[in-house]
């Protein structure tokens, strides 16, 4: 028997309340509260088809150019860097999503640049380097009162159990230290989500891939957006050309906050911003 789901409405002794509406403020809400929330990208079947073909033949030019080997060898084989600097435009659009970016502005208070976007495979049966608990900004054990960085994961396939899905411990940015092992145990979520959508993570949350036990490999794009005092992973504005972009997109993609090489160049951006 379907039992329908209610949740009471009535409340007292309250005095402020959050405020939000639009898809974007309530994931920002989402992901302030919980750490994260599930985001439809807005693809259709057509662009996302293309955007799995150019997966993958990005992931093979960059496999032709770096070796097997090589990548075997650093733990590097199934992880492509930087996909949006592959002559690849459909990754540029993937990294300014409008969806994405608005919930951002909601989540992340004032300027925020893309930190690095990373294309990811969890094989079959097999290890891979995500599969360990870890945070977005690792080695850190300090938490902040509001988003600094956000983790925007873009499902190419399905996630879903049997294949790896994302773990995450709900609210776990809130704390600074890494819980027990019993408490992991007890409150580890497994994400499940549809291919086409975006898992949010406040880069704060513990999080770890699963391993993925289906016949097929899953797919996905990370990417970590944050405010402009993180360096960038690689440096984006160095390998992409701005006579492409229009200047907003060059702001998030982090080309006004580049390090200046000299004093000289120091001088002239604060002229500049006058």
């Amino acid at each position: 028997m379907f039992v329908e789901r209610t949740v009471p409405n009535a409340r007292y002794g309250i005095l402020e309340q959050a405020q939000g509406t639009s898809e974007a403020e309530l994931a920002a809400e989402s992901i302030r509260e919980l750490g994260y929330a599930i985001l439809d990208a807005g693809y259709d079947e057509a662009s996302l088809q293309a955007l799995r073909a150019e997966f993958e033949r990005v992931r093979h030019a960059y496999i032709q150019r770096f070796g097997e080997k090589h990548l075997r060898s650093l733990n590097e084989f199934h992880t492509v860097r930087s996909p949006l600097t592959h002559d690849s435009r459909i990754f540029i659009d993937l990294a300014l999503n409008a969806a994405v970016l608005d919930t951002l502005k909601c989540a992340i208070s004032g300027r925020f640049i893309l930190n690095q976007q990373n294309a990811l495979v969890n094989p079959p049966g097999e290890a891979y380097s995500q599969a360990a608990w870890h945070r977005d900004l690792p080695y850190q054990h300090f938490v902040a009162s509001r988003p600094v960085a956000v983790n925007a994961l873009f499902c190419v396939d399905d996630f879903t159990s049997q294949n790896g899905a994302t773990y995450i411990l709900p609210a776990s940015h809130k704390s600074e230290k890494f819980p027990s092992d019993d408490y992991v145990w007890r409150n580890a979520l497994q994400v499940e989500a549809k291919a086409g959508s975006f898992i949010l993570l406040d880069c704060m949350l513990y999080h770890c891939g699963g391993i993925n036990s289906s016949p097929l490999q899953r797919r996905a794009v990370n990417h970590v957006f944050n405010i402009p005092y993180f360096k960038q992973q690689i440096n984006i504005p160095a390998n992409l050309a701005s006579a492409v972009l229009t200047p907003r997109e060059q702001a998030i993609l982090g080309f006004d906050d580049q390090e200046p090489p000299s004093v000289d160049a120091y001088l002239t951006r604060r002229e500049s911003r006058q």
